[in-house]
């Protein structure tokens, strides 16, 4: 598998043995809604770091809404368009669509319905996607964190239904371990899931540098032939010491597994 890190350009100023590549956030790396200036001086900013930055992460911002009676098709996709042409751009392959704010369910709406929506913007997005060279993978979240596609069973169920091929699935081991997810639902969903992302449940730590062992969700991601890319996306104490340790640590438990 290929290790990275989220973190923006900036934040990794020299190269990490082992580490292949970084996960910014859409907002910090594409800037989709501000004008190209600012597109253009973070752009700069990725091409200068270390590795190439080759996902991104927190796709759509809470206030543009994509669950609920308030949702505008038009305006997510006018958003999303911007967002894939400069991720073309910019070398950014992979989108993670997590974005629990903007997908919450509000109070009193039909959940089935708000599934429905998010298939049905998955849909649209698909040909965008094709189109710009780019995937879209959709994150299930804790319950903590978001009242919508909470398991990767879950997540599973919507990207069958969305039926694309650059629509495609991310296992999260920190928010399987939070909510008590097997392994078991990653070999079962091996044939979607295009990204992964890991992380201990206590404190959300790096993994490595806690104790947790996370080899059984790796040991799932390879007995699903999943080979792909693999974010740390933690807290850290001190970014710059600790991202040695933590790609070392995660790089022996995935080898191990």
């Amino acid at each position: 598998m290929r290790i990275g890190v989220c973190a923006a350009p900036e934040n990794v100023r020299s190269p990490v043995e082992g580490l292949d590549f970084l996960e910014p956030s859409v907002g910090g790396v594409l800037c989709p809604r501000q004008g190209q200036a600012a597109f253009a001086d973070r752009l700069s900013a990725a091409r200068a770091a270390p590795v190439p930055v080759e996902a991104a992460n927190c796709l759509i911002p809470a206030d543009l809404k994509t669950t609920g009676p308030d949702v505008d098709p038009a305006a997510v996709d006018a958003y999303i368009t911007v967002v894939c042409r400069r991720a073309r751009l910019a070398g950014v392959q992979t989108l993670v669509f997590g974005s629990g704010g903007s997908r919450r369910v509000p109070d009193g709406f039909d959940p089935a319905r708000a599934a429905d929506q998010i298939v049905e913007h998955l849909k649209r997005w698909g040909p965008i996607a094709a189109e710009t060279g780019v995937t879209f993978v959709l994150e299930p979240l804790q319950r903590s964190e978001c009242n919508i596609v909470n398991t990767v069973a879950e997540g599973a169920e919507l990207i069958r239904r969305a039926d694309h091929p650059n629509i495609r699935l991310l296992a999260d081991t920190y928010h399987m371990g939070c909510d008590g997810e097997a392994p078991g639902s990653i070999r079962a969903a091996g044939d979607l899931i295009a990204h992964a992302h890991c992380a201990e449940t206590k404190g959300r730590a790096p993994v490595g540098l806690g104790g947790e062992d996370h080899r059984p969700y790796f040991r799932a991601m390879k007995d699903a032939r999943y080979d792909g890319r693999l974010s740390i996306e933690a807290r850290w104490d001190d970014f710059d010491a600790q991202l040695p340790h933590a790609v070392a640590g995660l790089r022996e438990q995935v080898q191990d597994a």
